[in-house]
């Protein structure tokens, strides 16, 4: 008997007995290259690079083929990472290391960085809206003024999706999406507006999950690298700066979407709302929404999000609205996997990694603007094919330190990385979204394709040549 998992690492089927599925090819080649390019630091000299520098090499080496191949989980490559950054450049370390080494608790303190909590937080409220349809009743709620036509109710679908993305999972969001838009699909009046409203849902949920430092955890990932950087990015700055372009987006994407249905046709919609009034219910209602309060008035009372984000966790296991189960039910992989991306920019921060790299290339001779659209087409690029989590790993801490060498803000190139790789979304593969919806037989891959790639171009062209003025405008950047 098999169930299917899903999580920010993938879709994947295993078995209720807990058998691991033989390794594919390509995950046997992963494990071959990560063990070869981890070698190969120890047995060749680095020119211009310290020891702990070529330990902190091998490291991110490995990490690559492994994060690539996905040669073991993603989380399990996040969590050996931490480990041999212990054993390898720490004070700590089994092999000699110099005296500025950074103590081992550094590099464990990832797994508790202030980053992660605030992530305990958006997940637990995520599961709870689960837990007590909260999720679903919003939708039907808002739903019914989009009832005019299947072009309105497409728009409806892209709102909801992406509002819920911005404060639940992508992958949780999509999921229960679609459980409410399947007897909406069969109402479409031709197979191309069936396809149109099924690729509504991945589209807005990649795009709305932008929207928060919650939303996705290539969020997180840039949020947690600037706060080692010593500069913190509030829930609201990363709203000011992304929830423009997410708009924009999402308009462009409807548009794109909207041209496959036919003007009018009124739809009608069976969704009542019926919310849960148990005491249970009530509480975490409440809870929710003083989260979300406290999260969106940051400057006025000056909390920071990730305090604030311990505080749900905190009442509502207190108040035994949630119990053990819910905490066990959290995905715990994706924290994990954020904390290893943490951990790798701290440990090529530390051993100097960052400066050799970055004398590798002649950046410092290319202009602002293509310095962000090279690391925005590579951020593209990578996502398509593998994991958005891993893409934003491996690749914001390093944007973040060459920086200042390029005369960027850390702040500009981290959200820049961060936001580019939720553009990844033209194939099954690229997202768990998509992977969800691809399941659904509602559209050919070559329609996924065509609407992934144009609105992941016209997102890039957008995050390069138009935002950094507007964040400029904003002043977000100078903080």
């Amino acid at each position: 008997m098999k169930r299917l998992i899903g999580n920010e690492d993938g879709i994947s089927m295993t078995t209720l007995t807990g058998a691991r599925p033989k390794l594919r090819t390509l995950q046997k080649v992963g494990l071959a290259l990560g063990a070869v390019f981890f070698l190969i630091p120890f047995v060749a000299d680095i020119p211009g690079l310290e020891e702990d520098g070529e330990r902190m090499l091998a490291i991110f080496l490995l990490a690559i083929a492994f994060w690539v191949t996905e040669a073991i989980p993603l989380f399990a490559t996040a969590t050996l990472v931490i480990l041999l950054e212990v054993l390898l450049v720490s004070s700590s370390a089994v092999l000699p290391v110099g005296e500025q080494a950074a103590p081992a608790a550094s590099y464990f303190a990832a797994m508790a960085n202030p980053v992660i909590i605030l992530f305990l937080g958006g997940f637990l409220i995520a599961d709870g809206a689960a837990k007590f349809g909260l999720d679903r009743n919003i939708a039907a709620v808002f739903m019914k003024p989009f009832a005019r036509s299947g072009r309105l109710l497409l728009l409806g679908m892209m709102l909801i999706t992406a509002v819920l993305s911005m404060f639940m999972s992508n992958t949780a969001t999509t999921a229960a999406m679609f459980a409410i838009v399947m007897p909406l699909i069969v109402l479409m009046p031709t197979e191309k507006a069936r396809a149109a409203l099924a690729l509504s849902i991945p589209v807005a949920a990649n795009i709305g999950g932008m929207g928060t430092p919650v939303g996705t955890p290539p969020n997180a990932v840039a949020v947690g690298t600037l706060a080692n950087a010593g500069i913190r990015v509030s829930f609201v700055d990363w709203m000011i700066m992304a929830v423009p372009l997410m708009l924009v987006l999402l308009v462009f994407a409807w548009l794109v979407l909207a041209r496959w249905v036919p003007k009018g046709s009124p739809i009608t919609l069976d969704m009542d709302a019926d919310f849960d009034r148990s005491r249970d219910a009530k509480v975490f209602y409440v809870v929710a929404g003083l989260t979300l309060a406290l999260w969106m008035t940051e400057p006025l009372h000056g909390v920071s999000s990730n305090i604030v984000g311990f505080l749900p966790v905190v009442l509502l296991l207190a108040m035994r609205v949630m119990n053990g189960s819910d905490i066990q039910a959290l995905d715990w992989p994706v924290l994990w996997l954020v904390a290893g991306g943490i951990a790798l920019g701290d440990g090529v921060g530390k051993t100097g990694l960052d400066v050799w790299l970055l004398g590798s290339f002649n950046w410092a001779e290319m202009a602002t603007v293509m310095a962000l659209l090279v690391f925005t087409l590579i951020g593209l690029g990578m996502s398509n094919v593998i994991s958005h989590s891993a893409t934003a790993n491996l690749l914001v801490p390093l944007a973040v330190s060459f920086s200042a060498t390029l005369g960027i803000s850390p702040i500009l190139i981290a959200i820049v990385m961060a936001l580019s790789t939720s553009l990844g979304m033209s194939m099954p593969i690229s997202t768990p979204p998509n992977a969800i919806a691809f399941s659904t037989g509602t559209f050919k891959l070559k329609e996924m394709a065509i609407v992934g790639l144009v609105v992941g171009v016209v997102g890039a062209i957008l995050l390069v040549f138009a935002m950094p003025a507007f964040w400029e405008l904003t002043g977000i950047l100078g903080t």
